[in-house]
């Protein structure tokens, strides 16, 4: 290879390929923790690098040229390329100190994890940890974390994953609420309560439904993909949400709605990267948060 006729540097290629897939300079700069000013200038330097334009602007955002886009399926084979070299290295460190970065959706970020994440920083002091809330699935081949709770197993190759337990997922609303839809003790009594969705897709009522509550759009009035927004929902006695009943049974604002219904059952897994469990630091907390999370 002629070395001498690479004239660009992985910088300047990182900048124009987290801006292609963030679809602005602004969003780009906040997923890179960069200053704006730095990423346009780096970007602006792989066109002059190359001779080519890569983004047009379009309003306030930027829509990739023909060359920009030929070159961006080029540019992301490295982006993982590099991905893949950042794993191995971090996978071969001994090192108990150091970043690591966990993610867990809304209601185990906010309620599960602190209390777990405490106890680690006195254990590992050394230690720091980022906690990413995201209510979807983490691309953790990508590096978006390196360890993630979920509630499904999954099924990329590349990556381990521990199951720790299993949630249940029950019905709540507050006292007032309860007793003013009659106070419902079957669970076709609650066809015409109303209740928080979670979900565009119907997946919500269709697992309701299999319960036997024979529920319609029409008993879904409020939409949030947020589950501490749901939560709040339920508390201020607007509706019935859903939620693990660890947390829930926790909450003396609230009760369980029909407590004899059987509940729905959600897995918990634990999941990282398999280049990853070779760092001792990243096997220390994985081990950790299975432990923890099994006892909870």
């Amino acid at each position: 290879m002629d070395w001498r006729s690479i004239k660009f540097d992985w910088n300047k290629a990182r900048a124009f390929l987290v801006t292609a897939e963030e679809g602005s300079l602004s969003a780009a700069a906040r997923a890179l923790d960069m200053a704006q000013p730095t990423l346009g200038r780096q970007v602006t330097g792989l066109e002059q690098e190359l001779g080519i334009v890569l983004f047009e602007r379009v309003g306030r955002g930027l829509q990739l040229t023909p060359g920009g886009a030929e070159l961006l399926d080029h540019v992301r084979v490295m982006g993982d390329a590099a991905g893949r070299v950042s794993m191995n290295a971090l996978g071969q460190s001994q090192a108990l100190e150091g970043k690591i970065c966990i993610s867990a959706s809304e209601t185990y970020a906010a309620v599960l994890l602190p209390p777990i994440i405490a106890k680690l920083r006195i254990l590992e002091p050394d230690i720091h940890v980022e906690i990413v809330v995201a209510n979807h699935a983490s691309d953790l081949r990508r590096r978006e974390a390196d360890i993630a709770i979920r509630n499904f197993r999954p099924t990329e190759p590349d990556l381990i994953a521990k199951k720790v337990g299993d949630a249940d997922a029950v019905l709540y609303a507050t006292p007032n609420y309860i007793e003013r839809i009659g106070n419902p003790t079957m669970p076709q009594e609650l066809q015409h309560a109303h209740f928080v969705n979670l979900d565009h897709g119907g997946m919500m009522i269709k697992g309701l439904n299999r319960l036997g509550l024979g529920l319609t759009e029409e008993n879904f009035p409020l939409l949030t993909e947020s589950y501490l927004v749901m939560w709040e929902l339920v508390r201020q006695g607007a509706a019935i949400g859903i939620l693990d009943a660890h947390i829930g049974d926790a909450d003396p604002i609230v009760q369980r709605v029909l407590p004899d219904l059987e509940p729905l059952i959600f897995p918990i897994w634990l999941v990282s990267h398999r280049e990853l469990t070779t760092s001792r630091r990243i096997r220390r907390v994985f081990d950790f948060l299975a432990e923890e999370l099994h006892r909870g």
